[in-house]
Parts: C-alpha cells; structure tokens; sequence
C-alpha cells in the first residue's frame, strides 16, 4: 500500500499527493476556472457571431453568405482559444497540442482532398462573390436561382423550381453565366418577311409594335434593319434594351405581337415550302 502511494502518477505528484486536501482543492479550483472559461467562450462568440451577421443585414448591399461565413469563423477561433486556455489551466502543453493537431490536420486534409477542394473553392464563392443569393445563373450547363452558397456546395432552385445540389468546385472551377448582375438587357428577335413585301412597311410595323410595349427602352437606341436574305424570306434583326427582371415575359410577348401585327397589315411571312414533280413512266 505504502509503495501505490508513492507512485508517481501526474506531474511529478504522486497519489499520497494527489490526495491532499491542498491538491484537490486545487483541482476543484481549476474545474470551476475551466468550466467559467468554456462558458464565458461560448458566450462571447455567440455574441461575436450575431453582431458580425447583423451587420450585413444592415446594409442592403452587403451580401449575408459572406457575414454568416465570416461570423462561424470568428465564432469557431474563440472556441478554439477558450479550449487553449482550459488545457493550460490544467497544466498541458498547448504548444504540444497544437502541433499534434497541425499534424491530424494534415493527414485529414490528404485524405479528404476531394472534399477540402469544394471548401475552398466556397471559401471563394463567398469571397469574391461572382453570384449572390437570389442570382439567376447559368453553372456547368444548369441554369435556376442561387438559393444557399455553403462551404462545400452551391443550391439552385431551376426554372422548374427543382432542386440542384452542384459541388462548389464545379462552380469555381466552370464558366459562370450571371443574368442577375446587370440591370439591363438587350432583348433579340429575328423576324422573316416575304421578297415580295414592302421592306419599309414591313420595318414601321415592326417597330411601331416593338416600341408600343411599355417595357421597351427607347435609350440605347433600338436596332431594327434588314440582316440577311434567306433562301425564302429577307430576315429582319430586331435588338431592343429591356430591364433584366422583365426580360423573359417581354421577350416571348414581343413575339406575339410583331405576328399578329404583320398579319394584320397584309405582311405575308413565309415557310419554307417544296415542290414535287411526278414523272410518269413512259
């Protein structure tokens, strides 16, 4: 028995030290400081966290995937901090544990590769902002409205209102078409009128139709002229400026109209037709 109490057993101490009123006191003394450490931590980046994301919601230009981003960060470094002191309130190395950890960071990151591409290829989604939350997008041939950017996937809702899940590496690393980012968009038709018509007529009533939208912008100035000369129709190619958020409707409206005002001013629009010739045997 004498021999167990004098084995060493943590720190130099052994159990007939360890067993002192003084150590344990000690020891409590350590657990409360600990515990006040840890909880004191979790308060203070909880607070962190909410106030770094409440200051993008402030301003309307400022994008919350970047704030809420920026807050887990801040939040997980003063967790990370609060667990240091706690290991050296007990007397541990810190700077033992944080080569220990750099070490299993290293062996995970070569394991999980695939993964760590896709974080941070959303690390620079979140950065550089090429889309944003509401963005009508067009990524690696899948087109819809950017709904969530996370660290290791990018969400859209397509214009079935489907959801597509895309890997963030794929995002960064193909070409990204962003019909949201600009105001304004130029809107394009072409419209085939027979040889036979009146080339003028046909261009007034064209674009008395196109103008006559609301939508339609009359600055930069509309682009309405002959563009080519088919096998059975002279086209002609119509450019006009539409906001970006009206676009499609306006686009598939114009449409419409232009064909029924050309029929009801007598324009003939041609289709290819072909014609047969029976032969008879002699």
């Amino acid at each position: 028995m004498e021999d167990l109490l004098q084995t060493e057993i943590w720190q130099g101490k052994t159990l007939a030290d360890l067993l002192t009123l003084d150590f344990l006191l000690s020891a409590a003394g350590s657990v409360l400081a600990a515990f006040g450490i840890l909880i004191i931590g979790w308060i203070v980046s909880a607070w962190l966290q909410r106030r770094i994301q409440n200051l993008g919601k402030k301003h309307r230009h400022l994008d919350d995937t970047l704030f809420d981003f920026l807050s887990s960060i801040v939040r997980y470094v003063v967790l990370g901090f609060a667990v240091l002191f706690v290991l050296n309130t007990f007397g541990v190395q810190t700077t033992s544990v944080v080569a220990v950890i750099g070490a299993a960071g290293l062996a995970i990151g070569l394991a999980l590769q695939g993964t760590l591409s896709n974080v941070a290829a959303g690390v620079m989604l979140i950065l550089f902002r090429p889309i944003k939350l509401g963005d009508f997008v067009e990524v690696g041939g899948e087109m819809g409205t950017v709904k969530a950017i996370t660290l290791n996937f990018t969400e859209l809702a397509d214009i079935s209102n489907v959801q597509v899940i895309i890997p963030n590496s794929e995002v960064w690393g193909n070409v990204i078409t962003n019909y949201s980012t600009n105001d304004k968009r130029r809107a394009e038709w072409t419209f085939g009128v027979g040889y036979g018509v009146n080339l003028a007529e046909a261009e007034r009533i064209i674009r008395e139709t196109v103008m006559a939208d609301p939508r339609s912008q009359s600055h930069p100035e509309p682009f309405i002229q002959v563009n080519n000369l088919g096998d059975s129709s002279v086209d002609f190619l119509v450019r006009v400026w539409v906001d970006a958020s009206e676009y499609f409707g306006y686009q598939a409206d114009i449409k419409r109209a232009v064909k029924e005002a050309l029929d009801a001013g007598g324009i003939d629009i041609p289709f290819p037709t072909r014609t047969m010739v029976q032969v008879k045997a002699s």
